[in-house]
């Protein structure tokens, strides 16, 4: 099993799907990745030979950020607009649509499922 920036590659899948797991890897990346390292797109993670594995593991490390290094980045750039209380940093700190999608009706995947209302009972008169 291959294990590159701190994550296991599935061996079973192509080279061009597997470098997808790794955070900040998508398919343009991997393409780009692969075709540096010199590797096929349709070969399959297990069939890879550890010099392969060497190879694309240090193309990435010099591309850029990838895994934890690119989630702190992340994360400090959300946590600096909630500092400066910009707009978009009063939306993420509400857990709503930052980029000016509607949210009267939709935006569930931001602000969760619906709160399920309560029916109030039907107060009886006493005689």
């Amino acid at each position: 099993m291959a294990r590159i920036a701190g994550v296991d590659l599935p061996p079973n899948k192509i080279a061009e799907v597997g470098l997808t797991y790794i955070y900040g890897v998508g398919r343009p990346r991997a393409k780009k990745i692969l075709e540096a390292a010199g590797v096929p797109f349709q070969a399959k993670i297990k069939d890879l030979t550890e010099e392969q594995i060497a190879n694309i593991r240090k193309i990435i490390e010099s591309e850029g950020k990838v895994e934890g290094d690119l989630r702190k980045i992340i994360q400090m750039d959300v946590k600096r607009l909630i500092d400066i209380g910009c707009y978009r940093g009063s939306r993420h700190k509400l857990g709503l649509p930052v980029r000016g999608q509607r949210s009267h009706t939709n935006a569930r995947t931001r602000k969760g499922p619906k709160g399920k209302t309560v029916a109030l009972k039907r107060k009886t008169k006493k005689v």
